[in-house]
């Protein structure tokens, strides 16, 4: 595997005051190693000159907050740049590293670091004009109005799954999988499982189940019955879908991750079991 040495890092964070002092702390600690690229946001508040994340010309993107965070530098990103968060939030699956290690880790990782991907999917509405960002952890169909359930069916490779009335449906990675996927009873994937994980949001069907089928699968979902719906991507893109719109989900460029460990169910067990286990 290629390692990466990092000449130019860029910085982006949540915007709370502790994450703005862990900032500062972070960019003192580099300063005189690197070339350190604060996004616009971040960069007002340090009273620093910035630029866009979807401009920023970097190595190595540090995000500081919780996962939402990484999931809009994602969607900003226009290359698959390496990226490595430092969690202030309150789970962090995809922050890894925590405040207190933050510039140990970001030290030993400017001697060079091994990036890895981690699979996303590729939404697409049909006939639809705007570029949808891919998914990170979900593509999600809802309905807009709680207590409305929507009629629609599922394709797999245009061959029909399933047709549901439900509050909607998730359409999740493996590393979603742990996300709102789980909370939905979905099953929790390894991340080394190329697969698209579905997942009907309390269905009225007594057989309705999650599925798990290849992530280079070509998945098809229709709205049957004129309902207020809405597509939800990583919590972070909303788009109003329309009776008969087809929305097409399948692989779709993988993100860049800095690696940091293997220990992946060990990580899970820490973050998933509850405070009277802890």
């Amino acid at each position: 595997m290629t390692v990466i040495q990092p000449k130019r890092v860029g910085l982006t964070c949540k915007g709370r005051a502790e994450d703005v002092s862990l900032c500062t702390g972070l960019i003192e600690s580099i300063t005189d190693k690197v070339d350190v690229i604060l996004d616009e946001a971040t960069a007002h508040k340090l009273h620093k000159h910035g630029t866009s994340i979807a401009e920023m010309d970097v190595d190595l993107l540090l995000c500081i907050g919780g996962d939402g965070t990484i999931l809009r530098a994602l969607h900003a990103l226009k290359t698959p740049t390496p990226v490595l968060g430092i969690n202030t939030g309150a789970i962090g699956f995809l922050a890894e590293v925590q405040p207190e290690n933050s510039v140990s880790t970001l030290t030993r990782l400017l001697e060079g670091f091994e990036a890895e991907r981690k699979e996303r999917l590729s939404v697409t509405v049909e006939g639809a004009t705007e570029t949808m960002p891919y998914a990170m952890n979900e593509a999600v169909v809802i309905t807009s109005k709680p207590g409305k359930m929507l009629h629609f069916a599922i394709f797999i490779d245009g061959e029909e799954l399933e047709q549901l009335r439900a509050d909607g449906v998730i359409f999740a990675t493996p590393t979603g999988s742990t996300a709102y996927a789980m909370s939905a009873g979905g099953p929790i994937v390894d991340p080394k499982v190329n697969a698209t994980i579905i997942v009907p949001i309390a269905p009225f069907k007594l057989s309705a189940r999650p599925t798990v089928v290849d992530i280079n699968s070509e998945i098809r979902f229709e709205l049957l019955e004129l309902k207020d719906a809405e597509l939800v991507i990583d919590g972070q893109f909303y788009r109003a879908i329309g009776k008969g719109e087809r929305i097409y989900i399948t692989w779709g460029e993988p993100a860049s991750f800095v690696k940091i460990g293997d220990a992946h169910f060990l990580k899970l067990r820490d973050k998933l079991r509850g405070e009277g286990e802890k």
